[in-house]
């Protein structure tokens, strides 16, 4: 039987093997050189917030209503930009993979799309996969001809002292129906190699950046190496690809922060903020919500992700 358990967010359902959510954004041009959000849709531990909007760009924050993804969890998350639209999309903090009760995975998939003239800049703060946890994350792109894309995804294998969990992530995109990227990434328990010298190198901080842009088109990026362990790769297509590894977070966002800033299509915000909102990433090592031992942790709730958290009713095995 499916329940919602007390002091979850409305909309919440969680069953035997965990929650299912599926959270929506729609931006639409609003008539007056800006970006209007007609749904703005929040499911589960999927808590959207509307932030002030920076010139024709709306800003959306997912803020975490409850711990998620726990083990058995499904989560969805969706953005469409309609042509001539602009979106901003964060993440309060940094979103932590945790074990769950029956040992089941998680998934988390992000399905995007933005029309001609679009602007889609999709920046959350790093996913981190704790010790005891298997996620699988994918995030699939549809992009038209004329849209506009700065997409930053960073993986952090275990907190502060800890083994990583198990995760794998697939990264689609594609333009104009056609393919500029399908990159799968896997680590932890059942993925030979994966902490090698060819792969990782005993490094904990992984990340990606797509920048497609159709002016890339006249004045291509070209490869380059970035320092020790980052590289820029040109796609097929007005697009390229920077992949970086690095021994923390904290050292990942110092070799990406630049290279979005150069390449990246996104204004900068007013107030003298970074211009892809460089993450903090302060919660990443100390990201509460699984024991020390790394076994089920219960779900906590907030609500509206404001204020201290409430204890759901998921409680631990036995």
């Amino acid at each position: 039987m499916t329940t919602v358990p007390s002091g979850a967010p409305a909309g919440a359902l969680v069953g035997p093997a965990g929650v299912r959510a599926t959270a929506r954004i729609v931006a639409v041009p609003d008539g007056r050189g800006g970006t209007a959000l007609p749904a703005l849709e929040s499911d589960g531990p999927l808590a959207l917030r509307r932030l002030r909007p920076e010139g024709r760009e709306a800003r959306v924050c997912l803020v975490g209503a409850m711990s998620a993804p726990l083990g058995g969890d499904a989560l969805r998350l969706e953005a469409s930009v309609a042509a001539d639209a602009a979106l901003r999309f964060t993440t309060a903090a940094a979103t932590v993979a945790l074990p769950g009760r029956t040992g089941a995975p998680a998934t988390y998939d992000v399905r995007l799309d933005a029309g001609a003239g679009a602007t889609l800049c999709w920046l959350p703060e790093p996913l981190v996969s704790a010790r005891g946890s298997d996620l699988r994350q994918t995030t699939y792109v549809e992009l038209d001809a004329g849209a506009r894309l700065l997409l930053r995804e960073v993986q952090v294998l275990g907190r502060a002292g800890e083994p990583t969990g198990r995760l794998v992530t697939r990264l689609v995109v594609r333009r104009a129906g056609r393919l500029l990227l399908d990159q799968e990434l896997a680590y932890g328990d059942g993925c030979p190699g994966w902490d090698g010298g060819a792969v990782l190198g005993g490094h904990r901080a992984v990340g990606q950046v797509v920048v497609v842009d159709p002016a890339f088109a006249d004045r291509p990026v070209p490869a380059r190496v970035l320092g020790p362990s980052a590289v820029v790769t040109p796609l097929a297509g007005p697009a390229a690809l920077v992949t970086a590894v690095a021994p923390d977070a904290l050292a990942l966002a110092g070799v990406l922060g630049p290279v979005m800033e150069e390449l990246g299509p996104c204004p900068r915000p007013q107030g003298g903020g970074m211009r892809h909102s460089t993450p903090t990433y302060s919660q990443v090592t100390s990201a509460a919500g699984a024991d020390e031992a790394g076994q089920f942790a219960p779900r906590t709730a907030g609500a509206a992700g404001i204020g201290p958290p409430m204890a759901c009713s998921r409680p631990h095995p036995g």
